[in-house]
């Protein structure tokens, strides 16, 4: 008899499930591929084929060259839709919550039900749909934040930090350093919750994926782009660009910047100041440590695997609550700016 678990595999370059021969998120280039979501970290072009929602292979085709519309590259699968694998291997995607696309994959094979989270929030986000709690048997778990210091705060106080800096420092401008996909986005659709409606600002490098998400159904309000703008007329504004460019030559050009960063790490103060943060904003796109802990819980699996991160922490947390659980080796998965 087989031993339990024994047709997925984690490799050093990602999840391989055996019968089907195909891999989740794998970190070179492979025949299929299943990918959670758009982050560089997670998706890469040059498969053979590459089964995503709609909105990662939009995300995909516009950061990686991935052809979306191409049905031998690309293979799109909606969210709660089955699709059936080599090797009697089924596979489900159901929402993750951590970006716009980003999936959770459910494979079920031999009676056995193995979920891959990718990277995964609890909070709410008004960009992406929220996470779903799903049975399993195996819960293969990020940690990127997986040690107790980190509990992240509610976002509507970081989101009052930020627009009292604007008030408070009339002239200026408050210039938040923001991932390209999915915080940036996550950030500007929190303001406008909060009751900012005035135009937001953004750099080159932020455009296009602030459009592909508007394409995609999620309302950002008024956007533009600096380039070009007299320095006076960003003076008591919001700009948001990448966290390379928060004090870089760019920034000179706009009217004496608050300097914000928009991250999980900035719950670290070194961090904070290694990047010459006036205003760490501690906004992250992941689980903290009691969501991790709480999804574990209510997912309740047979064994738990943790990947990409604060491994250690959370694994002694399952031996101490009697869960079986296990580290994975994995290689390719970074901290990026969260």
């Amino acid at each position: 008899m087989a031993a339990a678990f024994s047709w997925i595999r984690a490799e050093p370059m990602g999840i391989h499930v055996a019968p089907a021969d195909v891999w989740i998120d794998p970190a070179r280039p492979v025949d299929t591929a299943l990918v959670t979501h758009g982050h560089a970290d997670h998706a890469r072009g040059g498969h053979g084929r590459t089964v995503a929602t709609p909105e990662t292979l939009a995300i995909m085709q516009l950061r990686y060259g991935v052809e979306a519309d191409s049905a031998v590259r690309a293979a799109p699968v909606a969210y709660g839709e089955t699709i059936s694998l080599p090797g009697g291997v089924r596979a489900t995607f159901v929402p993750a919550g951590h970006v716009l696309g980003s999936a959770q994959i459910l494979l079920e094979h031999a009676g056995e039900r193995v979920i891959v989270t990718g990277d995964y929030k609890r909070r709410a986000d008004p960009t992406c749909p929220p996470f779903e709690v799903t049975p399993c048997d195996v819960f293969i778990t990020e940690a990127t934040f997986g040690l107790p210091v980190f509990r992240h705060p509610p976002i509507a106080e970081e989101m009052a930090k930020l627009l009292s800096a604007r008030e408070n420092d009339q002239g200026r401008c408050v210039l938040v350093g923001a991932y390209a996909l999915g915080k940036a986005q996550r950030v500007i659709a929190e303001l406008r919750a909060a009751g900012f409606h005035d135009t937001i600002w953004l750099h080159g490098a932020m455009e296009r994926m602030c459009r592909l998400y508007e394409d995609h159904g999620v309302d950002l309000g008024d956007l533009k782009a600096v380039a070009g703008v007299p320095k006076a007329a960003l003076a008591n504004g919001i700009v948001i660009c990448p966290p390379s460019a928060l004090n870089d030559r760019w920034s000179r050009r706009l009217p004496d910047p608050v300097t914000a960063m928009a991250s999980g790490w900035m719950r670290v103060r070194q961090r904070a100041r290694q990047r010459n943060v006036e205003l760490p904003l501690i906004i992250s796109d992941h689980a903290d440590w009691d969501e991790l802990t709480q999804t574990i819980a209510q997912v309740n699996p047979a064994e738990t695997w943790i990947t990409h991160g604060r491994e250690e922490a959370l694994l002694r947390w399952c031996e101490l609550t009697q869960r079986k659980a296990r580290a994975l080796a994995l290689v390719g998965y970074e901290d990026e700016d969260d």
